[in-house]
């Protein structure tokens, strides 16, 4: 067998990388054949291509959720990592401890990718036991977040979620994280009047019996 018959064959079928002859698992032609097919299929490259930051670091910019394909030296490498969840945010879940712990990690990539928030939410337990990392409870983080996306408001704390303070700030940067606020401050008259004060987009996502309301409607349709 030659290369261009290989390259045949995963073209037809990504999948029959696996069982082709180690020196193919080897070519970085080959491998990315395959996984134009189905991304998936880096799971069946050498290790020694899974090692290899040149051609791990355009893939995961590319293909969605394969950095868990990616040899462990690369899950702890910032680059690759932040490529990755900027990609799909899903990645972070394959993310070495290191940077999973890592705060102004974290917060570089829930700016660049706002539902990385979704899998911050982990417990850490510092040495000794003393104290913990739960970035989903972090208001620096998940404005960052919110920022990016509204809806990565979904994935913060309830704590935060209730919060009045911190919900009228994540409105003030996209009415959409309001939809994701406890439900108790869509339905509070007054936090509706002080957030569409804010962001008029917020009333889509108020309490229905705010939705009419007229002193609320004449703070939505000033100045159209």
């Amino acid at each position: 067998m030659d290369k261009k018959e290989a390259l045949k064959i995963v073209q037809e079928s990504g999948y029959k990388l696996e069982n082709l002859p180690d020196e193919f698992k080897k070519d970085k032609d080959v491998v990315y054949a395959a996984m134009v097919d189905e991304g998936d299929n880096l799971d069946f490259a050498d290790d020694s291509l899974k090692k290899d930051k040149k051609f791990i670091l355009p893939l995961v910019k590319d293909f969605t959720g394969i950095l868990c394909y990616a040899d462990d030296s690369l899950k702890s490498d910032k680059e690759v990592v932040l490529a990755a969840v900027i990609n799909d945010a899903s990645n972070f879940r394959f993310a070495d401890d290191s940077l999973r712990k890592d705060k102004e990690f974290v917060l570089e990539a829930v700016k660049n990718n706002g539902l990385v928030l979704d899998y911050a939410g982990d417990t850490y337990t510092l040495p000794m036991g003393k104290s913990t990392f739960v970035h989903t409870k972090d208001k620096q983080i998940v404005l960052a977040a919110v920022k990016e996306n509204g809806g990565a408001l979904e994935f913060a704390d309830d704590s935060l979620k209730k919060d009045k303070e911190f919900v009228l700030e994540a409105v003030k940067r996209s009415g959409y994280a309001f939809r994701y606020a406890d439900d108790k401050l869509k339905a509070d008259k007054e936090f509706v009047l002080e957030a569409v004060k804010n962001n008029k987009a917020v009333l889509k996502y108020a309490h229905d019996n705010l939705k009419n309301d007229p002193d609320i409607l004449a703070i939505v349709n000033k100045n159209k």
